[in-house]
């Protein structure tokens, strides 16, 4: 286990405060040291850190029981900018945010089936990000960081895709080839996390220590929290569920075994079940995932037939794995999110309730709900969007203290 340093703790609890901020902006330092649990001089001092750096703003006083006003603090959303960029199996989707996390500006960049080379990966998400920046016309020095989501299991330390299987990357070194074409601060982890996160701050787990985001794309699997806080295990590595084996001797999955989860309820799996079910039907679109949930949808809209029996069918599957996950892990919530879900969307999640329900121990169940996401936009860019945030908190948390012992400050760009 590693062990956690002063500063590690130190940025956390910045991270923590500007997080209670920015859920509930105006709020007192009072209110802060209550919802945290760190002592008033601890958030009184972090507060401060958070003037000076001008990611907060003063913004008058409240009336106390019997004392002094209370001063009031707020995000200043003008204090710098955050981009979070989304690298999917089938695009790349990039938006800014201010400290708000508002979304100021979006692009998106389509991608071919087979163009998932790394150069190629890189080109998409350099032409995103600059789009953002030009559209919402801020200086770049204005730009904290640029928080990255890329498939499959990252080192956020080093910055490499050490495997994406969808893509068959092996220690991909991605944080260097996209420093060599981006100039700001970058930070990377996968979209289990990144859901995850977006969900604990603004979205359906907000508010419970204990929940499963499961992320319904081309690839699938399962963002935890666990004790109010996102799991991410030993080597970053946590949540592969998409992973696990559900149908033994089944489906051959991208990663090399027989039967994953992935391989019924991803896209790709999605397609399978239809092209079993209607070999020639007008709803399959063979090379475009998207176009073919789209159909799906609008079928399962309409009434047809096969369409409810496709969706029916992946639900089915669908909620045999979630089930596990409802065992195992107890958690109060389950977020369906990612666009699959997004596309397919009250349809499959009542389909998907019926069917953990004849899986799931009944005890664990009845604490369990299980919903679909309510983010608006993209969840994964508004995760890795709070990457470029703890990353910007770290960078300072690293200057002061190198400031304090008398060592070179780094110029970074902020």
């Amino acid at each position: 286990m590693v062990k956690r340093t002063s500063r590690d703790i130190r940025t956390a609890n910045r991270y923590e405060v500007l997080r209670q901020i920015i859920a509930e902006s105006p709020t007192s330092r009072q209110e802060l040291a209550a919802a945290t649990g760190l002592s008033l001089a601890t958030v009184a001092t972090l507060v401060g850190e958070l003037l000076d750096l001008r990611m907060l703003t003063e913004v008058g006083f409240e009336d106390s029981a019997g004392g002094r006003p209370r001063g009031l603090v707020a995000v200043n959303a003008a204090g710098g900018a955050l981009i979070g960029v989304d690298i999917a199996e089938t695009y790349v989707r990039a938006e800014l945010f201010d400290l708000g996390l508002n979304v100021l500006a979006r692009a998106a960049e389509h991608m071919r089936p087979g163009e998932s080379r790394p150069e190629q990966v890189v080109g998409h998400v350099t032409t995103a990000v600059g789009s953002v920046v030009a559209q919402a016309g801020i200086e770049g020095a204005r730009v904290l960081g640029v928080g990255v989501s890329v498939p499959g299991q990252v080192d956020r330390v080093t910055g490499v895709a050490e495997y994406a299987p969808n893509w068959d990357w092996h220690d991909v070194p991605l944080l260097d080839l996209l420093t060599e074409h981006i100039a700001y601060p970058l930070h990377l982890d996968n979209p289990l996390r990144a859901c995850a996160v977006a969900e604990l701050w603004f979205g359906a787990a907000r508010g419970h220590a204990n929940a499963v985001v499961v992320n319904l794309g081309t690839g699938v699997g399962a963002g935890l929290v666990i004790g109010g806080g996102v799991h991410r295990g030993v080597s970053n590595s946590a949540g592969e569920w998409g992973h696990t084996t559900l149908v033994l001797d089944g489906r051959l999955c991208h990663c090399g075994n027989h039967g994953c989860v992935e391989t019924y309820v991803g896209a790709p799996g999605i397609m399978l079940n239809l092209r079993e079910l209607d070999p020639g039907g007008a709803l399959l679109h063979p090379e475009d995932q998207t176009a073919t949930v789209d159909a799906l949808a609008r079928g399962v809209a309409a009434g047809d037939p096969v369409a409810v029996k496709v969706v029916r069918d992946t639900a089915r599957y669908l909620g045999a794995g979630i089930s596990d996950l409802v065992n195992l892990l107890n958690p109060e919530i389950v977020v369906l999110s990612s666009w699959v879900a997004a596309t397919l969307g009250e349809p499959l999640v009542a389909e998907v309730r019926e069917a953990v329900a004849r899986h799931a121990l009944k005890r664990p169940l009845a604490a369990t709900e299980i919903v679909l996401s309510p983010i608006p936009g993209d969840p994964v860019c508004l995760g890795a969007a709070t990457f470029a945030l703890e990353g910007a908190l770290s960078s300072v948390t690293q200057r002061s203290s190198a400031a304090r012992r008398g060592a070179p400050v780094p110029l970074k760009p902020v």
